[in-house]
């Protein structure tokens, strides 16, 4: 199987059924999403439900990770008042599900328990990367972690795929291997997938210009 890689998609629903409907190949290859569902844009809930229900639907080849938005929203839910999260687009988020018809808690649960990282012999996946910088890359409020890390990245023996930090375009770090595939789908930009054999060699990236439904 090889693997597609997509970035953040910050709510951007319609950008990213379209993208998923157009290049998704099912029966070669496993989706990997690098967390950042939500927030910003006007569908997170829309966003969550086609994630769970794709990751229901293909337990094995519908991965979902967690992005520092998710914790964010977890923080809010469980530990009292994140007053970050809701001037981070949390405050939308909570009020599109007051208008949606979606178990918030349920969607809450979801999110939490998404995994850190996708890892395989030749590719590792997660929101921010593994920084040089981390003494423990895993810790989830560390700010050189795997959710919130935007320093020099940390070449592990194998190609990185993140997103986290909006660039124009698809950005390559020599030293590091590692693709930063977060194009800034919810800033009227659009959103990015690549395309990735077992081994770590690129494919093909491909994209969806954000539909202006989302934004």
């Amino acid at each position: 199987m090889n693997y597609f890689v997509i970035g953040d998609v910050h709510g951007c629903y319609h950008t990213f059924s379209q993208l998923i409907a157009r290049e998704w190949d099912k029966e070669n290859e496993v989706l990997v999403q690098v967390g950042d569902l939500i927030d910003r844009g006007n569908h997170a809930p829309e966003v969550v439900a086609i994630a769970r229900q794709m990751n229901a639907d293909w337990p094995e080849q519908a991965i979902f990770l967690k992005g520092n938005h998710e914790l964010e929203m977890e923080e809010h839910v469980f530990h009292g008042p994140n007053p970050n999260w809701l001037r981070q687009g949390g405050a939308e988020t909570l009020a599109q599900y007051e208008q949606a018809d979606r178990d918030f808690e349920s969607d809450m649960e979801w999110l939490r328990s998404r995994p850190l990282f996708f890892e395989t012999d030749g590719l590792f996946v997660s929101h921010a990367g593994i920084s040089l910088r981390a003494e423990n890359p895993l810790i989830e409020r560390d700010m050189y972690g795997i959710l919130w890390n935007r320093s020099p990245l940390k070449n592990i023996g194998k190609l990185q795929i993140i997103g986290h930090t909006p660039r124009k375009e698809p950005l390559y770090e020599e030293q590091s291997q590692a693709w930063n595939i977060d194009t800034g789908a919810v800033y009227n930009g659009y959103l990015t997938g690549v395309k990735v054999k077992p081994n770590g060699e690129i494919i093909k990236f491909v994209n969806e210009k954000t539909d202006p439904r989302d934004i």
